[in-house]
Formats: structure tokens, sequence, C-alpha cells
């Protein structure tokens, strides 16, 4: 038996465009959207700002300390909420936190976090500007974003402008009475440094210099920062007596209980060398279903109408995971891009799917599931090459009798095939790509072979 394949095979998905700033509608109310997709815990004044961002183009903004070269999931549910108010029409801010990433926000956290250099700092800006293009629009025109770095302003204020100028509205006993600082001031073992304890300040200056020089009025975080929005909108409203609000967003846990987006592995990063395209694809597509509805308003720019569509199909076919498989190619789709993402799904089917067929798969793919799956480079193979050999040799089969008990038992294909006869040769005609060979043995064993 010769092996060869007759199938062509491509992937066909339709989604929603993400490009930022795609499908903006100025007639829809950004703070009801945020409400309905699950971005709203907490305002300063709930139905103040909605009548605002209804009469006109608010500008708000995300802080984000730049403690890495690259976002990770916890960062993406602001990033999100600005996302989606630029797509209503309003002007996102994202601020890069060079000068307050030299101190570290204490917020949430249980011991003092290790100082890092202005050199690091600046590097990682760097390698984050390229990740805030993915959910937010630079070039749209009234209402394009805006990257801006706290260092340009911070750096220029002298110690005793902040004790004269700032510190003056800043009660220690409303600070103090904060949980995360109460906690870490009752344990002598943490404590809080002056430097931590400063942090506060440095968000409000901040928030201050973004109203008076952008005209800026709300400003998002998790709501572990509320103690630091209301301390900002407070300080503006005592020194200028301009109108500003915060909001907050929930600290999302799965229905398990744990907090989203932490894996034994750690964090799952945008990054694609930190974590790969194919893990990043997987981490979204084994989303429990009870979460998945919630995903999907949270993590991709679907309209609420489409999710509602997608989950009516997903609850009368639940094992085909149709919600998994669309959130994990939309958000894999904004972070890597079209291409990418298309090669992850193929690549995941190839190794979920045994009835699949691989005769248009992407050397992109290939490449891929290399870094995923166990694989083996052969040289020096004459074809045609008896199964049983490249099984062994390849080393899916520790053996000779191993790869011949396998095919017995009716569980070997290679390529799609399903491989019944000892003698059978694999043609290089049925090599993926001329050189590739997926090997499956049972339903979990996996090889993948180079030649």
């Amino acid at each position: 038996m010769r092996l060869v394949l007759l199938k062509n095979w491509s992937v066909h998905i339709s989604y929603h465009n993400n490009l930022p700033g795609s499908g903006i509608r100025h007639n829809m109310n950004a703070f009801d959207v945020l409400k309905e997709r699950g971005y709203f815990e907490w305002c300063t004044n709930e139905e103040r700002l909605s009548q605002v961002m209804n009469e006109e183009m608010v500008t708000a903004y995300v802080g984000f300390d730049p403690t890495a070269d690259s976002l990770h999931v916890g960062h993406l549910i602001p990033l999100m909420a600005l996302g989606w108010l630029q797509r209503a029409g309003h002007r996102p801010i994202a601020l890069a936190g060079g000068g307050t990433g030299l101190i570290g926000d204490p917020s949430g956290k249980s011991k003092e976090r290790n100082l890092i250099t202005l050199e690091a700092v600046m590097h990682n800006i760097d390698g984050v500007k390229k990740q805030l293009a993915k959910f937010l629009n630079f070039d749209c025109g009234e209402n394009s974003a805006l990257l801006l770095n706290n260092y340009d302003w911070l750096s220029k204020i002298s110690f005793l402008e902040v004790l004269h100028d700032v510190g003056k509205y800043f009660s220690i006993n409303n600070l103090i009475a904060r949980e995360y600082i109460r906690s870490r001031l009752e344990d002598p073992e943490k404590g809080i440094s002056y430097t931590e304890f400063s942090y506060v300040l440095l968000q409000a200056m901040d928030f201050k210099y973004l109203n008076e020089h952008y005209g800026c009025r709300l400003q998002m975080g998790g709501n572990d920062q509320q103690g630091n929005l209301l301390a900002g909108s407070d300080y503006i409203r005592r020194t200028s007596g301009n109108e500003v609000f915060g909001l907050t967003q929930p600290l999302l846990l799965t229905s398990s209980g744990t907090k989203f987006g932490k894996t034994e592995a750690g964090a799952v990063w945008l990054d694609p060398e930190k974590t790969s395209p194919y893990k990043f694809y997987q981490f979204w597509f084994n989303t429990d279903d009870r979460d998945v509805e919630k995903l999907l308003k949270l993590y991709t720019f679907i309209p609420v109408a489409e999710i509602t569509s997608i989950m009516s199909e997903h609850s009368e076919h639940p094992e085909r995971r149709i919600a998994q498989k669309r959130l994990a190619f939309e958000v894999t789709l904004t972070v890597h891009g079209s291409d990418t993402a298309k090669s992850v799904v193929t690549a995941s089917e190839i190794l979920f799917n045994p009835s699949i067929d691989f005769g248009n798969v992407s050397e992109e793919t290939c490449e891929m599931l290399k870094q995923e799956v166990p694989y083996t480079k052969l040289d020096g193979v004459n074809f045609p090459a008896g199964v049983v050999s490249v099984l062994a040799g390849s080393g899916a089969c520790e053996s000779n009798g191993e790869a011949k008990r396998a095919i017995r038992q009716g569980g070997v294909s290679i390529n799609g095939t399903k491989i019944s006869d000892e003698k059978a040769e694999l043609g290089r005609e049925a090599l993926v790509n001329g050189k590739y060979a997926f090997v499956r043995i049972g339903r979990k064993k996996f090889h993948m072979a180079e030649f």
C-alpha cells in the first residue's frame, strides 16, 4: 500500500472586523456599552458620566506600569474598555508609567516591589507600544488614541514642589485607612516605604496633568484602583474645580473562583516569544462553558447581539465548543493578526480532529507545531519508506515491534490516512509540503516528523 494525499483542505472562517477603530458608532452611549459588556463595577458619578458621554466626546485614560516588555491577559480588560470607548466616538489615552513605574503601585501588593531602572522602564515601554495598536487606533482623526509617558512631566517636578503644591491636599489619615496600606502597616515584616506610600500622589498628578493639557475627564482601572481614582478626582476638584470621573472594572474570577489569566505556567503574555500563539489560542479555547459568554463580551469586539446568537448555537451542541472556538480565534486575531490566527486554528484541528485533511497546510502552521508537539527531523530517508521504520525512526514508537502492534490495533494514521497494513509504504508525495508527516497513534499520542 502506498500513501498519497488526494484531497485539498482549507480553513474557512468568517469573523468580525477587529481592526482598531472599525465600526465606530457615534450614536451609541459608551457608558451603556461598558455596563452591558461587563466593564463597569463602580463610578464616582454614574448618572452624570452617562449624560456627559451622551452629549460630548470624552477623553479617557488607562495607565499601566511598564514592569515588563509585554502586556499580559491581566492588562486587557481596561484596554478593551478603552477600545470600546473609541469605537463609540470617544478619545482614549494609554498612559505608560515611565515615572510611576520607577516607584511601584502598592495597590493589591502584599510586599514591597523591587524597583527597576529608568533604562528598563523605557525598554519595556517600547515593547508594549506595538501591542497597544492592536486594540486602539492612533490615526483615525479627532478621536485618535494617544500614547503618553508620565515620565515626561513627573521628571520635571521637584520634590519641594510636590510637598508644597500637592502633598497638602492629601490626608495621611485617609491614606492609612485604606485596606492595602493598613494591612502592610500592621505587619512588621512587610511594612510600606515612603516611596510606595507616595504613589497615590503621582497618579493624582497624572490625572490633573492630562485634564489640563488634554481635556481628559475619565480615569479607568481595575477595582484595586478605586482609592487612587477617588484621590485623583478629589485633587482636581479641590485645585481647579473641573468635573472629572473615575470608573473601575471588576476583578475577573473564573467560575471556579480563581483569578482569570493565571495558569500553572504563569502569566499569559501577548508577546509571542513569551507565550506562543498556539498556547495563547489554547488558553482561550479551554474556557469553561460557564465563563465563555462573559469572556466573549469582555475580550472581543463582537456585538452583543451576535454573541447571543453564538451562545444559542453553542447551547444546542456544547460538545462542539462553538463559543470557545470563536472566543479563541477572535482574541488571537486581535493580538497576533489574521494569518497567525488561521494557522493556529489549523494547528489545533490537526492535533484534535482525527478526520482532518492535510492537503493544504501552510508552512507557518508546520513551523508552529514544531514548537508544540514531539518532533523529529530525519535525514537520509529513501522513499518510498516503510511505515514501520518511519514510526520507529521518528520516535513515534519505541521500536519496530511497538509500531507493528500499534498498526494491528488500528490506531495509527499518517497525515490523516489510517494505516492498516504493516507493510505499507510512505511516498514522498504523501508528505505535507513535501517534507512533513503527522503521526497519530490512538486518540492522544501525536508526533511530527520532518524529512
